[in-house]
């Protein structure tokens, strides 16, 4: 107990900059290793002799499926987690562990749902999203074993949140830390020893996903939490979920419509370029994984400090932590953005080094990736909307640059320049422009008068601000 009293001390009173460095490095070290689960299957898939190519396009275009189902584990877990934040700053830890249980179960529904649908639609879904009659053998062999342990994937990633929300943050990154250093292991061993190629990738992918789940389930309901999933909390009521779910939107948003777009950019490509720019594409969407991660560590280190003191009414820490995540994130998505304009055959090769592939990526890149460096901010202010419990406000940020600006660009352009290929290209850094100066300019004129207004005692039954 004295060890769960010094955390929500630590959050109320301890100094924002070592409290953030120590809430944000196992966070930011969590997601360097999760981004592995979603990258390290296409590393060896890539390197499989004669077919590699075509299986890293085929497992490429399973990608927005495999967005679909972590969002739906968001949508749950990244709206739970604050509210219960906000919950203990306000030192109401029964409420908070109603939230908690309530979770856990909408998350077991959601599970046996995904893996129903997409066992049922999984191959036509793939043929839509731009797979070809070269690719969708490899694509589907991937999906159905991967789908079938959804409620693995949705209880690792759902529920950790809920680890790191109560400053246990070395907890939530061994969660990760061990299924992927498991992935990393199986998947060679599954892929090339026992030569089942593909399927082998999943396989291993979901055993990993399997022992992340009991580790966080474990942990939750043991002795050494502060929130412990209980069985009295389990009946649904939607006094308690409804508010998750509004502020659970805004970061499903953000990982479903990345779905979404890689969707449009995939079956774009494919009718203008060919299996070659689609297989391009698997590969600097997989490098925009490597740039977003740290970002989502950096600000999952800095939510249960921003949640807790706005839970607490302590505005003067509210502001020094969101400062300091503020200058974190543009000097680091600064730096990738340099790494990746001067050095982009340094990130492909990680995939894969077939000439014509690495050629393409490497001219496609530059393009693609032009805006990145204002990421950091748009990422810093969205977020620390979503650590304020600001519902409304977070869900039309995060539909800003995708469905609004990213989406129709990559239809429009084509229309207007004459080079196709380029011109989808082009669509995602005029968004990321436009998307992070608007965040940015709302954040500024909204974030004093939310600090003023507080976190209402009775949240629970708000919608957002």
């Amino acid at each position: 107990m004295k060890e769960q009293e010094q955390k929500t001390a630590d959050l109320g009173s301890g100094k924002v900059g070592r409290l953030l460095f120590r809430l944000a490095v196992p966070a930011i070290t969590a997601q360097l290793v999760n981004m592995l689960y979603n990258i390290v299957d296409r590393m060896y898939i890539g390197h499989i002799p004669e077919i590699g190519a075509a299986a890293l396009t085929g497992v490429g275009v399973t990608f927005p499926i495999l967005m679909i189902i972590s969002a739906f584990s968001s949508l749950i877990g990244m709206g739970g987690a604050p509210r219960a934040s906000i919950k203990m700053g306000q030192k109401d830890v029964e409420g908070a562990e109603k939230i908690l249980g309530n979770c856990f179960v909408t998350l077991v529904g959601i599970s046996i749902i995904l893996t129903v649908l997409f066992l049922i639609l999984g191959e036509d879904l793939l043929l839509l999203f731009g797979a070809s009659e070269n690719t969708i053998a490899y694509g589907t062999q991937y999906l159905t074993i991967y789908v079938s342990g959804t409620i693995f994937v949705q209880m690792a990633l759902g529920l950790n949140t809920f680890i790191s929300a109560q400053g246990f943050a070395k907890t939530s990154m061994m969660t990760v830390i061990i299924g992927a250093i498991s992935n990393i292991i199986l998947d060679p061993i599954f892929i090339f020893v026992l030569d089942m190629g593909v399927r082998g990738a999943a396989v291993a992918t979901i055993i990993s996903q399997a022992i992340s789940s009991a580790w966080v389930v474990r942990f939750l309901s043991g002795p050494k939490t502060l929130l412990r999933i209980r069985r009295e909390n389990f009946a649904w009521r939607p006094s308690v979920m409804l508010p998750v779910l509004a502020l659970g939107v805004s970061p499903f948003i953000m990982q479903s419509t990345e779905s979404l777009v890689n969707i449009c950019l995939n079956s774009s490509l494919q009718r203008y370029g060919g299996d070659l720019y689609v297989g391009a594409m698997t590969i600097m969407a997989s490098v925009m994984q490597i740039l977003m991660m740290p970002l989502v560590g950096l600000t999952q280190g800095a939510q249960p400090i921003i949640s807790f003191n706005f839970g607490a009414g302590r505005q003067d820490r509210v502001k020094k932590a969101f400062k300091l995540l503020l200058t974190s994130s543009l000097i680091f998505t600064t730096v990738f953005w340099l790494l990746v304009m001067l050095c982009p055959k340094i990130f492909i090769m990680i995939f894969n080094n077939n000439p014509a592939l690495v050629e393409i990526t490497q001219r496609s890149m530059r393009i693609y990736m032009a805006g990145a460096f204002l990421l950091g901010a748009q990422i810093a202010c969205q977020q620390t909307f979503l650590s304020l419990g600001q519902a409304l406000i977070t869900m039309l940020l995060a539909m800003l640059r995708k469905i609004i600006l990213l989406i129709p660009l990559i239809y429009i352009l084509p229309m207007v320049l004459a080079d196709k290929v380029t011109a989808v290209f082009l669509a995602e850094p005029i968004a990321d422009v436009l998307a992070a100066v608007t965040t940015v300019i709302v954040f500024t004129v909204l974030v004093k008068r939310i600090l003023a207004h507080g976190a209402a005692p009775n949240a629970d039954k708000q919608g957002g601000a």
